[in-house]
């Protein structure tokens, strides 16, 4: 079987990247012939489909990324299968991907948003994102590495650190979580929160605003955002530093760095909704919070990056619920409840890691995608 990726390629420290990059990796070592290119590159996609001539194409992306994943390789008569997360809703392209014989998908939520938004659930397939479980792993409290992270966020040995890691930390559910800390602050041992948000334009006004709440909220002295440009190969010694991961995210099609965070053997507290549903276990693996409440929007402007003209309007029959917000006193309760209780949170971080080991691995991942292809396409 040849397999042509396309991804953000080479990766960046990105989600999208770091999901099709590992389930390349993944391709190799089970000896499959693959190469990878940028899902934006037209010359070198038409470069390998020439050459290489590929039995079939894996794009990674979302429904929006249609035209580069599905209809360029169509369009040289190469077979296509997109892996695609959902954004909210799916705004475009249903006739090309009701034609198509297969797609791939994050997590049973994200095939829901897809067959709500008309594309037919008949050949919609779940493939989870793959976690690289030999770099995220377990480490030693008083490993050199994980000493030196916490010594340049500045927590004490002493201290509790909690981490939410995204783009930005408010769709991950930072301000649920500072709202949950300033509940209990009194009656917590000592703690900090670090939010590992990356440095765009886009988040400066979102971080000033979670910074301003914080302030409001006087635990600002505990909360530190961290917006240095990091590798991947630091993320692991990020996650490892941490004693508990919080992301109660408002809108989640997977979840890598929860998935991340219990390979690496930490508890989690997140929502109950969305990806989570598929990669956490309420009680097990991770606290879950209920739903508070949905943000229900009647109607969406969309643009050129969707396939439509600038200002394009789409005004729903139904409204859609496009975000969530996870239940604070929930949070507060879990939050609690784990930072007094070591011998939990360590029973918890060892059944996170073997959770991820046994179904989330890349190399499970590359394995049921050739189950899958070779069950839905006969490729073999």
């Amino acid at each position: 079987m040849k397999i042509l990726v396309l991804y953000d390629y080479p990766p960046s420290p990105g989600g999208l990247a770091t999901q099709g990059d590992l389930l390349f990796k993944g391709l190799l070592e089970l000896g499959v012939e693959a190469h990878a290119a940028h899902l934006e590159s037209a010359q070198e996609k038409e470069w390998y489909y020439r050459w290489f001539d590929p039995d079939l194409v894996l794009g990674v992306g979302y429904w929006g990324h249609t035209p580069q994943l599905v209809l360029h390789p169509r369009r040289y008569g190469v077979r296509a299968v997109p892996w695609l997360v959902a954004d909210g809703y799916i705004a475009n392209y249903q006739e090309v991907l009701n034609a198509l014989p297969l797609i791939l998908v994050t997590s049973n939520w994200v095939k829901e948003m897809y067959v709500r938004d008309g594309v037919s659930g008949d050949n919609i397939e779940v493939l989870p994102v793959g976690c690289n479980t030999d770099s995220f792993i377990p480490f030693a409290k008083d490993d050199p590495k994980i000493l030196a992270v916490r010594e340049a966020l500045g927590i004490s040995p002493d201290q509790l650190m909690i981490l939410t890691v995204g783009g930005d930390a408010a769709s991950k559910g930072a301000q649920e979580v500072m709202q949950a800390l300033s509940i209990i602050d009194a009656q917590a041992p000592d703690w900090k929160y670090v939010c590992k948000v990356w440095p765009q334009p886009r988040t400066v006004a979102q971080n000033l605003f979670d910074l301003q709440m914080a302030v409001s909220l006087g635990i600002e002295k505990n909360v530190t955002y961290a917006t240095n440009t990091i590798s991947r190969n630091f993320m692991p010694y990020l996650m490892g530093a941490c004693d508990i991961y919080a992301a109660p995210s408002r809108l989640e099609g997977f979840g890598m760095p929860q998935v991340e965070a219990g390979a690496c053997a930490k508890p989690v507290i997140s929502m109950k909704a969305m990806g989570m549903l598929d990669t956490l276990i309420h009680g097990e693996t991770a606290l879950l919070a209920k739903i508070a409440q949905k943000i229900v929007v009647d109607h969406v402007i969309l643009g050129e990056e969707s396939g439509f003209e600038m200002q394009h309007r789409v005004t729903f029959k139904d409204p859609r619920t496009v975000d969530y917000r996870a239940n604070v006193q929930d949070i507060a309760q879990y939050l609690l409840k784990l930072m007094n209780d070591a011998d939990l949170r360590k029973k918890m971080g060892a059944a996170g890691r073997k959770h991820v080991v046994e179904h989330f691995d890349y190399r499970v991942v590359a394995k049921r995608f050739l189950e899958i292809i070779r069950d839905k396409l006969g490729i073999v």
